[in-house]
């Protein structure tokens, strides 16, 4: 688990921090144009290099791996004494970075990696430690010394303290503490209550108990004040101090605006959680729904983070969590499970199959409920088609509003 806490270094620790970072991004962009210029050598014909694009390799050259590149940090030291102001595990993580980024593009298929420019190098990892660095008021960092520390929550017992990362975000200085302990935690089980959650720009979210949440829009709050910041930054001069005083007022807002809305994500967590035992959201790539035209309100609300965290709250809290197909969930009924057609202008959801009326965002959480049943359910649970949670372990002693029945009956009208 990693927990975050802000840190007060003084100005010539942030001197020294900010040195280390810049250290860091030349070491790394160094380590990418040995790579890179080892794939350009061999994408040349056999007998001739083009001497305006690819330096001339030997054939027998070997590709600058990882432990190559670590290896060459010693003799790099006495040729460049710069490097030797870094601690030396901190500057091999830097180029045990890059080479994650390589196997990312390798395996993974994400991009090639890119050179670092000036001031993108944000944080350092300090990988292992002889004795817990934290302490009630400072946190100690090799080669800095005492750092004072807000440890607004205490480590619990039990946990070892791994690895430190420095992170400095908007000019504020915050340590991402890696804690481990050797303990089993089992995955949650399915039972209990479920609940099914559509997430929307006009509702943020509407649960299948009828619980609705307004959008709170958290750049549009700040908006008038982003753009008269950013106003008067593009009409200072670049690399000035007037220019890097205004660029940190602006990364501040946007600080405030991430900070906001992700205090936001963990309270709507916490209440889905609070409120059922299973939670089931739909499997969708917000990152497509986000190129359309509303993408700016959807990268505003976050959806794609909220559902990270409503994963990671649930298993913290031992509920249960899945995602089911998105495919027709504002199209079907909830009741009888008959194709009810309708445009996004239509909010209230009226099947003429069997008479359910609804609000349309409740009904497509209903959808995600069922279909999340479902998928859990097994043979000798299920029952009927329309299989509910009663069947499942723990149910009988919840509070549950679902209820299995005949899809032609009728479903009481949720709660608005």
């Amino acid at each position: 688990m990693n927990y975050s806490y802000r840190i007060y270094p003084n100005i010539n620790q942030k001197q020294a921090l900010k040195e280390w970072m810049d250290i860091c991004r030349v070491a790394y962009n160094y380590g990418l144009r040995e790579i890179k210029d080892w794939c350009n050598s061999r994408k040349c014909q056999v007998d001739r290099c083009s001497i305006s694009h690819e330096y001339i390799m030997p054939a027998e050259l070997t590709f600058p791996n990882e432990v190559k590149q670590l290896n060459a940090l010693p003799s790099a030291k006495k040729v460049f004494p710069r490097l030797g102001e870094v601690p030396s595990q901190v500057l091999q993580q830097a180029l045990k970075q890059l080479h994650r980024a390589w196997e990312g593009f390798q395996k993974i298929g994400h991009g090639f990696p890119r050179f670092k420019k000036f001031r993108q190098f944000k944080s350092l990892l300090f990988p292992q430690f002889k004795q817990n660095p934290v302490t009630v008021v400072h946190i100690a960092l090799p080669k800095l010394g005492l750092i004072p520390i807000n440890l607004h929550r205490p480590i619990p017992q039990g946990f070892v303290v791994k690895q430190v990362r420095i992170i400095n975000k908007a000019d504020i200085w915050y340590a991402s503490i890696n804690i481990q302990c050797d303990v089993s935690v089992p995955n949650p089980m399915p039972q209990g209550h479920p609940i099914g959650v559509d997430v929307g720009l006009e509702k943020f979210l509407a649960t299948s108990d009828g619980v609705i949440v307004k959008p709170p829009k958290f750049l549009k709050v700040m908006l008038r004040k982003l753009k008269l910041l950013q106003r008067r930054l593009t009409r200072k001069k670049k690399q000035s101090k007037n220019y890097e005083k205004q660029r940190i007022k602006v990364a501040r807002i946007h600080h405030a605006i991430d900070n906001t809305r992700k205090d936001f994500h963990f309270k709507q967590a916490h209440a889905l959680c609070g409120a059922g035992d299973m939670v089931f959201m739909e499997d969708l790539d917000y990152r497509i729904i986000a190129k359309g035209m509303f993408g700016k309100q959807m990268l505003d609300a976050g959806f794609g983070q909220f559902r990270t965290i409503t994963k990671y709250v649930c298993w913290k809290r031992g509920k249960f969590f899945g995602e089911v197909s998105a495919r027709g969930t504002s199209q079907e009924c909830p009741e009888c499970g008959a194709e009810v057609r309708k445009d996004l202008s239509v909010r209230v959801h009226c099947c003429p199959s069997c008479g359910y009326t609804t609000d349309r965002d409740v009904a497509s959480s209903q959808v995600i409920r069922n279909r999340g049943i479902t998928l859990i359910s097994t043979d000798g649970q299920s029952g009927i088609q329309s299989a509910y949670a009663d069947g499942l372990p723990g149910v009988e002693m919840s509070q549950s509003r679902s209820k299995s029945k005949p899809r032609k009956g009728i479903t009481r009208k949720s709660k608005k």
